[in-house]
């Protein structure tokens, strides 16, 4: 049974970082085409250039450095395989509350948490669907002047619909009454969730503003023994918020490191 388990979660990853199919990225527009020929001659014509794109790299989907063009995720390997290390201690520690992540993109580490406890059988805890579902904010360095000059706004590919997220958890067969999305900016959905507690919070907000606007509501639910789980380390906006929370509330719980951003630590009281 555990084997089995172990089989499908393994599975959903790969799948979520389209890890299956990555050899079909490198593919690109094939000038031998000649509906691509033709394609590429109508954009050469309007002043255009039909970008290629760059081959799948297995080193940077492993450790989520870069931009997938179809995956549910851009996390990687790593980060998801210690999501699941985050998610089965507390299942296996006993330690009481829901899963959350604020900033969802395509839905695929959400998509991975409620993976986890169906495979194991849970029914008494929710996953948590923070995102604003159309991007980040425009910065507000009047008010965090860590964000000043942060572009994040200006990408439309980060800002994927809920429409889009259920679907993508519809695909995998785990769009169901477990599964609750918050949509909106997390300042004005965060502070008022129904949340009781949670176990393991997993923060993707780039932003010093997303990250505190989503520390400060839901971390005081966080159990003892429970996860804060940070995506964006290596982004200074991110890593301002969570160093300036943790030194207003006494934290010294170890922050241990996943991959070039990704981080953790639990919490001990």
């Amino acid at each position: 049974m555990e084997e089995t388990r172990q089989l499908y979660l393994d599975l959903i990853k790969r799948c979520l970082t389209n890890w299956i199919y990555g050899d079909t990225e490198q593919a690109g527009l094939s000038m031998r085409r000649p509906m691509n020929r033709l394609l590429a001659k109508a954009a050469g014509a309007a002043g255009l250039r039909l970008a290629r794109p760059r081959p799948f790299d297995p080193a940077k989907r492993a450790d989520g450095s870069d931009w997938p063009p179809t995956a549910h995720t851009m996390i990687g390997l790593k980060r998801l395989d210690n999501l699941q290390f985050c998610i089965e201690d507390v299942l296996n520690g006993g330690v009481p509350g829901d899963l959350i992540e604020t900033g969802a993109w395509r839905g695929g580490a959400s998509i991975f948490m409620r993976a986890v406890l169906k495979a194991y059988g849970v029914s008494d805890r929710l996953v948590w669907v923070a995102d604003s579902f159309q991007g980040l904010p425009r910065p507000d360095a009047a008010k965090f002047p860590a964000d000043a000059g942060d572009n994040h706004f200006v990408f439309d590919e980060l800002a994927v619909s809920l429409e889009q997220v259920r679907t993508h958890f519809d695909r995998y067969g785990l769009l169901d009454d477990r599964v609750r999305f918050l949509k909106g900016w997390f300042k004005d959905t965060l502070p008022g969730a129904p949340i009781q507690r949670l176990a393991v919070i997993r923060l993707d907000g780039d932003m010093y503003e997303s990250t505190m606007d989503a520390l400060i509501p839901l971390y005081p639910k966080l159990s003892p023994g429970g996860y804060l789980i940070i995506d964006d380390l290596a982004l200074p906006g991110c890593r301002q918020a969570v160093e300036d929370y943790r030194k207003a509330r006494g934290i010294t719980d170890e922050i241990v490191t996943v991959d070039w951003t990704g981080a953790y630590w639990r919490k001990t009281g």
